[in-house]
């Protein structure tokens, strides 16, 4: 580890603390007011949370990628929304500028970022655009020392609120595959951005996603991430590995947390005059989700300790985004079974996570688009 081991478990308990004392007591209010509410979005800033992934150069907390790992599996013990809203700056709102982006717009940008006084968001999916990203329509069209960006952008994470989004558009129409798109900063307020309506999505309340409409929206060239045309996709590409690890440890987290609540219910409620827990179809339950919770616990770190030794864990991180994101949603079904009625009920947290960890197997990557990466990696390595 670079971290020192005595600072870095004072950052995973503090965290794990703040879960525990501040997040899952606020669960049931953030579902009904569908908002992260303002005093912890304050003290998640003051806990650096916006910043562990960005270097302490810049402001953040510097995290390594087993570091994230940790810190992750503790904030996936709570609503998944928590989370999403200090994410997006960790990795694709931030990493993208991190490895790419010139020293000006690092400076500029990052250390607002790591803060958290600037939000962020990430725009590549579009209406007929989602897993074959190549293929995005959002157009850019130099028009002297400007861009002039038109399309639409869809399932925006914080796009209702984000000060700064990160724009892959088509600057080259010659080209219709990934070398003719180019990332662009461009800044919330900008003339002709313009923000959907907020989705009303089947889970994850609080953490808000709309369209991103760009009409006549013009930016300067300097807004380039680089500085250089056709290189977007490829820093996309750059930021998924980390996204992707991140993702899986959270699902994890959330595995965790379910595996919990399951056994306090099975111990505390009786059926047939014994404890659900002594029945065995209940047992067995238990038993598979705590043993998939926990191969996914060793996979992310596993994967997470390769990547910061140097070694090209697209595959790994492929495999863990698979893994863990259909884990958890077995074991929040298996969760579900063991409460019963109980568990369909909007009182008791398995239903809500039930409904939140389905996009897991969704964004980041869907879990057929892992099986398509995994397997182009692995028939590439031997051919």
């Amino acid at each position: 580890m670079i971290r020192d081991p005595e600072l870095l478990d004072q950052l995973v308990d503090t965290i794990s603390r703040f879960v525990r004392e501040r997040l899952i007591p606020s669960e049931a209010r953030l579902a009904e007011e569908d908002t992260v509410p303002v005093e912890l979005l304050q003290e998640m800033k003051e806990m650096g949370l916006f910043g562990l992934s960005i270097p302490e150069e810049y402001g953040g907390l510097g995290l390594t990628m087993e570091e994230e790992v940790l810190v992750a599996l503790e904030i996936g013990r709570t609503s998944p929304a928590f989370r999403s809203v200090f994410g997006t700056n960790n990795g694709i709102g931030a990493q993208g500028i991190l490895i790419d982006g010139t020293p000006e717009q690092k400076t500029r940008y990052v250390p607002r970022l790591a803060t958290g006084e600037l939000l962020s968001a990430f725009c590549l999916t579009e209406p007929d655009s989602g897993s074959d990203a190549a293929s995005l329509r959002t157009t850019a069209v130099r028009d002297g020392d400007h861009y002039v960006l038109n399309g639409t952008k869809r399932f925006i994470t914080n796009g209702p609120e984000a000060d700064l989004f990160t724009v892959m558009a088509r600057t080259d129409p010659s080209n219709k595959g990934a070398g003719g798109i180019t990332a662009f900063i461009v800044e919330g307020g900008t003339p002709g951005l313009k923000r959907g309506p907020a989705d009303n999505k089947m889970g994850q309340k609080g953490a808000h996603t709309c369209d991103i409409i760009f009409e006549d929206c013009r930016v300067p060239a300097e807004s380039i991430i680089g500085g250089k045309e056709g290189q977007g996709f490829k820093t996309a590409m750059k930021v998924l590995d980390r996204g992707r690890l991140h993702i899986s440890a959270v699902c994890v987290g959330v595995a965790e947390r379910l595996v919990e609540e399951s056994l306090h219910y099975a111990i505390e409620r009786k059926q047939f005059g014994v404890p659900l827990a002594d029945h065995q179809l209940i047992q067995a339950m238990l038993a598979d989700s705590k043993t998939e919770a926990y191969a996914g616990r060793t996979m992310v770190l596993d994967a997470a300790r390769r990547k910061d030794a140097g070694e090209n864990v697209s595959t790994l991180a492929s495999c863990c985004k698979l893994f863990c994101a259909e884990m958890v949603g077995r074991v929040a079904d298996r969760a579900v079974q063991i409460h019963g009625g109980a568990g369909y009920m909007a009182e008791y947290a398995v239903e809500r996570f039930y409904r939140d960890v389905r996009l897991f197997r969704i964004y980041e990557g869907t879990t057929q688009i892992q099986q398509v990466v995994i397997a182009r990696n692995m028939v590439r390595e031997v051919s």
